[in-house]
C-alpha cells in the first residue's frame, strides 16, 4: 500500500465504518517504542472505556502513529488495535520527528475535541479531566503545564536537562509565544477543528513543533489555557542535549516566518 499524501501509511486491516465523529481523537506518537507503548495504549483505553459507561457515553478513537521505529513498535500497535477497534495506525515510512508524526495523527483524526500525548504517559491521562474543563470555558488549546506553581513534578529530570529547558522557555516566550512558561510538555488538548487547521499549516517536523503550534494559535488570537498537570520524568527520553540546540534553531525559523506578535493572545494562563 502507497503512502498518503501526508506521508503515512494507513493501517491494511478494515476498520469498522464510523457514524459519527467521536468526541474525543488521542494522537500517540511513537518511535522505537516497543517497551513503553502498549502499557501507554492500554492506560489511555482504560480510562475512555471508564469514562464512557454512562448512556450519554462519549465517543472516541486513538491514533497511533508510527514514525519510521525499526524495532518491534508496528507489531504492537497493532496487536493493541486487535484488541480494540477504536484504535487507528497509521505508519510513517521513514523517521522524520516527533513534530512530523502528531502533526500526520492530527490531520487524520475526526474528533472534536485532539489530544496529543506521549507514549510514556509522563503526565498521566487522568489529567485530561483538567484540560477539558478549560475548553468548556472557551479556550481553544489547554496546554498541560510543569511549569505554573501548582504544577506536581513527581520525578524530576537531571539538573542540568532542567536548567537548559528552562533557559529554553525563557527564549521561546521572547521569541514566539508570549505568557506561556512551558511549550513542551507533550500533553496538550485542542479544539479538534482548529488544531487541524493549525497542523495543516505547520511545517516543523522535530521537538520544536509545540511552538509554532502555539504560535499558529497566537496570532490567531485562539485563546490558549496553560494547565498546571501531574508529571514525571521516564526513563529512556530520547530528547539528547544537542536537541535543545535543534529546538531553539526550530523556534528561530518559525519567528522569522512568521508576522510580528499581537499584543494579546486572547487569555493565556
Amino acid at each position: 500500500m502507497r503512502p498518503t499524501a501526508s506521508g503515512a501509511v494507513p493501517p491494511q486491516r478494515p476498520r469498522p465504518a464510523a457514524t459519527a465523529p467521536p468526541d474525543l481523537s488521542v494522537i500517540i506518537p511513537a518511535y522505537n517504542e516497543e517497551r513503553r507503548l502498549r502499557p501507554g495504549i492500554d492506560e489511555v483505553c482504560r480510562y475512555l472505556r471508564d469514562a464512557a459507561r454512562p448512556a450519554n457515553s462519549p465517543r472516541w478513537e486513538v491514533i497511533v502513529v508510527d514514525d519510521g521505529s525499526t524495532d518491534g513498535t508496528a507489531a504492537i500497535a497493532e496487536e493493541a488495535a486487535a484488541d480494540e477497534p477504536r484504535i487507528r495506525i497509521l505508519r510513517a515510512p521513514v523517521n522524520r520527528g516527533k513534530g512530523h508524526a502528531v502533526r500526520i495523527g492530527v490531520r487524520a483524526s475526526r474528533g472534536r475535541r485532539v489530544l496529543f500525548c506521549d507514549a510514556d504517559q509522563a503526565t498521566p491521562i487522568e489529567e485530561l479531566a483538567l484540560l477539558d474543563r478549560r475548553l468548556d470555558e472557551g479556550f481553544a488549546v489547554a496546554i498541560g503545564s510543569r511549569a505554573r506553581p501548582d504544577s506536581r513534578v513527581q520525578a524530576r529530570q537531571h539538573p542540568a536537562r532542567e536548567l537548559l529547558g528552562k533557559a529554553g522557555n525563557q527564549i521561546i516566550r521572547a521569541l514566539a509565544v508570549p505568557g506561556v512558561r512551558d511549550t513542551q510538555c507533550g500533553f496538550k488538548l485542542f479544539d479538534g477543528e482548529k488544531a487541524r487547521t493549525a497542523f495543516s499549516r505547520a511545517r516543523t517536523d522535530g521537538w520544536g513543533f509545540d511552538v509554532e503550534i502555539l504560535r499558529i494559535f497566537h496570532e490567531n488570537g485562539w485563546p490558549i489555557a496553560e494547565v498546571p498537570v501531574r508529571w514525571s520524568h521516564r526513563p529512556g527520553s530520547k530528547v539528547g542535549a544537542l536537541d535543545y540546540a535543534k529546538v531553539l534553531a526550530e523556534v528561530v525559523r518559525v519567528r522569522l516566518r512568521t508576522a510580528a506578535p499581537r499584543t494579546t493572545t486572547g487569555g493565556e494562563r
